[in-house]
């Protein structure tokens, strides 16, 4: 069957000509951050080199600044201001090359979405405007010299690039966040020179751009253009029925391959809550039939069927990817070695890019992995065997007991794996019931195949155990993961210690809905959720109440609804949810008091009371360890030795409750671990030289 697999996508896995370089399949990682840049070269190198290694057939870098009046400090973008970053640059080319891959790297100066902050230039743009970010800063309308001069500066990094090793040299056009996009856009663009105006003066630095990189470069590197097709601005911004199509038809031979996506990175990247496998594919159709060079799209592929229907059809020639890159860097080696069910997954969470948006290296739940492949030398398909492969009793199925068991059966040792409840996956399984949650299943059900596969695990379900139990079975190894529980109390954020006045029976947390639904609610009458936990759990909880036809009212000391999931870019979408499923929202609100009908609230700048009719308050604060069989087997430390048990081990949610993300990685990291005479040493970029 897996020689019948490759016969069956083996046109994914044929080499494709970029100009004057030859892709060795149709694999493409797209340029996409990763909070490290040019601060953490060689944590980029080996992460990118790691998806050379996987089989993407095209590596690519993130935004790489171009000049220092294009500084996005404190972000972690690529850096090429001068000679002086080709040194860097180059570990990641080498890195790629080493496995046959093309390098392709991302030119941009940012415009009016930099803000300088490190450099302390001021920021330049197609016409004198306030910047994008929330800094009180403006740009300056460039003049034809300055314009001359950004020419200058392309061509000059251009050449860097080259000499650096790339293959592919990028002019971008994308996410509202390049100063070729904003000429292009009639509302950066006020300009009446011959760069402004009409749709031909708009085109022309663009244009000039194209032609002067191949000019510098093109004997050696392919020219690829990065172009936004639509911005889901309607008439304020580019369509791909309309400017953005005007655009490659124009200039549809200039470059050697155009990259097509939507802007900006929202709209990109949306989240699996919010779009499905292909959504990008209504707006980037019409590419192939206005050019014959090749073309690269995404839209969070993961299935081969559907990249083989993408290519067959001619809609793309390269499967483009960047967080499916991430969540499995060996996508392609799978399906070429016909191991299509050892895929993991992207789960479209987004927690990747939380990485570029904090400025550190960036994580991932499906792959504990990512950002450590040079900084803790982890591999996301191998690991090493133990030394002396012993029994381990892995007690709690969720995701990080999944994935410590899952990692110990890889090195060789014989692991018993206990669930108490009646169903795998811990807290990934609750979730992924809610409204818009259910590829997050996916973390469950790839570590749950690996183990089925492997003799040397034995899964048990309905296995609650006790400290006498555990010390009855006399394995030497034992691992806690037995997860926690949400707070019943308020305290998180806000409430540093319990809300005083709360009636119990009336109060639920989101343990309660998640187990039994909106059965859980016993009264009737409006609900209010509380949301001091600030991710997206309380929005989707809400969404879930409305459906069952409750009145909401959304409560939260932060002014904007689910504040973190700003980082995860699903912000705005979350508020436009709620407000069109006429969830009432009190922004800047802390609960202060509770009666059998009615919440008191409190504005968090004036302290101002007030009173809602409320039958039931949902409390999304923080949560607890389950940590009680640690607590019993600590009591009982002084047998563990007649009892033959080395360690008792608490990891993920069970050591401190945390991300999905935090909870996989902590299960892997106890894997790698477990042998290490000494804790293991985490390199350190910042205090090392190139």
């Amino acid at each position: 069957m897996r020689e019948s697999e490759r016969s069956t996508y083996s046109v994914l896995f044929e080499p494709v000509n970029i100009g004057p370089v030859t892709a060795p399949n149709r694999f493409y990682q797209v340029p996409h951050c990763t909070g490290m840049g040019y601060r953490f070269p060689r944590t980029e190198a080996k992460l990118r080199g790691m998806k050379a290694e996987g089989g993407w057939g095209v590596v690519s870098t993130q935004e790489t600044e171009i000049h220092a009046s294009s500084d996005l400090t404190p972000a972690n973008e690529g850096r090429l201001w001068d000679e002086r970053d080709i040194p860097a640059l180059r570990l990641m080319t080498e890195a790629v090359h080493e496995h046959g891959s093309l390098a392709a790297i991302q030119l941009v100066h940012n415009g009016l979405h930099s803000t300088n902050r490190y450099s302390r230039e001021i920021p330049i743009a197609p016409s004198a405007a306030i910047v994008d970010q929330n800094d009180p800063v403006q740009a300056r309308e460039m003049s034809v010299s300055d314009i001359n001069t950004f020419k200058q500066w392309h061509r000059d990094a251009a050449l860097r690039a080259k000499s650096a090793g790339f293959d592919i040299v990028y002019v971008y056009a994308g996410h509202d966040m390049s100063l070729l996009q904003h000429f292009l856009l009639q509302r950066h663009n006020h300009r009446s020179d011959q760069y402004g105006g009409s749709f031909t003066n708009r085109l022309r630095l663009f244009k000039e751009v194209i032609a002067e990189t191949r000019d510098a470069v093109g004997d050696t590197c392919a020219v690829a253009v990065r172009l936004a097709v639509d911005e889901l601005l309607g008439e304020e911004g580019l369509q791909h029925d309309g400017e953005a199509r005007d655009i490659i038809e124009a200039l549809a031979e200039e470059p050697d391959l155009w990259d097509v996506n939507l802007s900006d990175w929202s709209n990109d990247s949306q989240t699996s809550r919010f779009s499905e496998e292909g959504y990008q594919e209504r707006y980037t159709s019409f590419v192939k039939s206005v050019t014959t060079k090749p073309v690269v799209g995404v839209g969070r592929y993961t299935s081969p069927d559907t990249m083989l229907r993408l290519v067959k059809s001619g809609h793309l020639d390269f499967i483009g990817a960047a967080r499916p890159s991430i969540a499995d860097p060996f996508l392609p080696k799978k399906i070429e070695e016909g191991r299509v069910e050892d895929i993991r997954e992207c789960i479209g969470c987004n927690i990747c890019i939380t990485g570029d948006n904090t400025n550190v290296p960036m994580r991932c739940t499906q792959n504990p992995a990512v950002g450590e492949e040079w900084r803790r030398d982890w591999h996301p398909e191998y690991i090493r065997k133990l030394k002396a492969p012993e029994d381990y009793l892995v007690i709690g199925g969720g995701p990080s007991g999944l994935e410590a068991a899952r990692a110990l059966v890889q090195r060789g040792a014989q692991v018993i794996l206990a669930e108490a409840s009646e169903q795998w996956g811990g807290r990934v399984t609750l979730e992924s019931q809610l409204p818009g949650l259910a590829v997050w299943s996916r973390v469950r059900d790839w570590r749950l195949h690996q183990l089925q596969q492997q003799a040397n695990a034995q899964l048990y379900l309905q296995s609650p155990l006790t400290a006498e139990d555990v010390l009855s079975y006399q394995i030497p190894n034992v691992v806690l993961a037995t997860g926690s529980s949400w707070r019943r109390d308020g305290v998180g954020r806000a409430n540093r210690r319990p809300i005083a006045q709360l009636v119990p029976e009336r109060v639920l947390t989101p343990d309660d809905l998640m187990k039994q639904g909106v059965d859980a609610i016993k009264h009737e009458g409006p609900v209010a959720v509380f949301d001091d936990d600030r991710f997206y759990l309380a929005s989707v909880l809400a969404e879930q109440l409305v459906i069952a036809g409750y009145d909401v009212i959304y409560v939260t000391p932060s002014p904007i609804a689910a504040a973190w999931t700003e980082q995860t870019l699903e912000q705005e979408r979350i508020q436009k949810r709620l407000i069109d499923l006429n969830v009432k929202l009190l922004l800047s609100h802390n609960v202060a008091s509770m009666s059998d009908d009615s919440l008191s609230v409190s504005c968090t700048y004036t302290g101002r009371v007030t009173e809602l009719s409320v039958a039931t308050l949902v409390l999304v604060t923080s949560r607890t360890s389950n940590d009680t069989l640690w607590q019993d087997l600590s009591a009982k430390q002084e047998h563990w030795k007649a009892a033959g048990i080395n360690r008792v081990d608490r990891i993920g949610d069970c050591y401190s409750p945390g991300l999905i993300a935090t909870a996989v990685q902590a299960g892997f990291a106890y894997a790698q671990n477990v042998d290490a005479t000494e804790a293991p040493l985490v390199r350190r970029e910042d205090i090392s030289l190139l």
